[in-house]
């Protein structure tokens, strides 16, 4: 199974677009956002995702009930945290504000992988048995690389790859 991984996108509907793009070329089976969207418009950027889109709310979605609604049609906004098996691989999808909770989370010992965002900085490394990704920030705004991550599971391996989008405001 091929997972793509995407968080803070921040209404960069260009760099959305550009990720639609490589998960379709890629052939991901889902997608995972780990919040950050900003506006429920974002949604209409992610239209030509050609699978299910799993998400969770950031620090920053303020209109999360106009979010969760705009998202429906491309899969569903689980909340402030989504447990997930995926292909026998037991996932938590969570923003990460604050950051302990995401640590918590890998240290339980409850969860093989833990997928976050909030930092804007990439990373994949292990925390007791979890392996953690962040697959940085979509939006290239803080550190002026767009970037995302690919998922190959249930082998959890991961590739990190950066958009190619103008740089960042």
């Amino acid at each position: 199974m091929q997972v793509g991984l995407i968080s803070d996108t921040h209404d960069r509907l260009e760099a959305i677009k550009e990720a639609v793009r490589v998960f379709n070329d890629r052939g991901v089976d889902l997608v995972l956002h780990a919040g950050d969207y900003a506006s429920p418009f974002t949604a209409a950027a992610f239209k030509g995702l050609r699978c299910r889109l799993i998400g969770v709310y950031g620090n920053v979605d303020g209109d999360r009930e106009q979010l969760k609604e705009r998202y429906a049609e491309l899969g569903e906004l689980k909340g402030l945290l989504a447990v997930l098996d995926l292909a026998g691989v037991k996932a938590a999808l969570i923003h990460g504000s604050p950051l302990e909770l995401v640590e918590a989370l890998a240290k339980s010992g409850d969860f093989d992988l833990v997928v976050h965002g909030h930092t804007h900085r990439v990373r994949a490394e292990r925390v007791g048995r979890a392996l953690v990704v962040n697959p940085g920030e979509a939006c290239g705004y803080l550190t002026g690389r767009a970037t995302l991550a690919l998922l190959k599971l249930p082998e959890l391996k991961v590739e990190h790859l950066e958009l190619k989008v103008g740089r960042g405001a």
